[in-house]
């Protein structure tokens, strides 16, 4: 599939790393470092714009070595890009971990992947067909 991008960065367009990647890097576009404190927040620049065809979403997801190694996550994962959003894409990272963490220019900060969706119509009823499960969540299915 084609995507329009508009690329403002200093950086290469995302790409998939792989063959069988699903997802694509997406590098912090700065002026000068951030130092990301414990439990601190920042929104993360990418000089990205996208054009995505209508039922289509860009969801910004976490790097696993960034979250298994310093305990940096995208803190809405998935965060969605619509596809009617023209805006720049931010990522927004959160620190978990004890200790500060450094975003250069260019470091790999989150992944992209396209994805197709549905559109739901809404059915309203008086009740909703019964299954063995019923009402149970939040781990009502046991734990091994």
């Amino acid at each position: 599939m084609q995507i329009n991008i508009i690329n403002r960065s200093s950086h290469e367009l995302p790409h998939y790393e792989t063959t069988a990647s699903a997802g694509m890097d997406l590098r912090a576009n700065i002026q000068e470092p951030i130092v990301l404190k414990p439990l601190e927040r920042t929104i993360v620049k990418t000089g990205l714009f996208i054009e995505l065809p209508i039922g289509y979403e860009a969801q910004v997801r976490p790097r696993s070595g960034l979250a298994a190694k310093k305990g940096i996550t995208v803190l809405n994962a998935p965060g969605t890009i619509d596809a009617d959003y023209r805006g720049e894409i931010g990522v927004i990272l959160v620190n978990l971990s004890n200790e500060d963490f450094t975003i250069d220019n260019g470091e790999r900060v989150a992944q992209l992947i396209i994805a197709k969706h549905e559109r739901a119509e809404w059915n309203e009823v008086i009740e909703l067909s019964e299954t063995v499960r019923g009402a149970g969540g939040f781990g009502s299915t046991g734990v091994k």
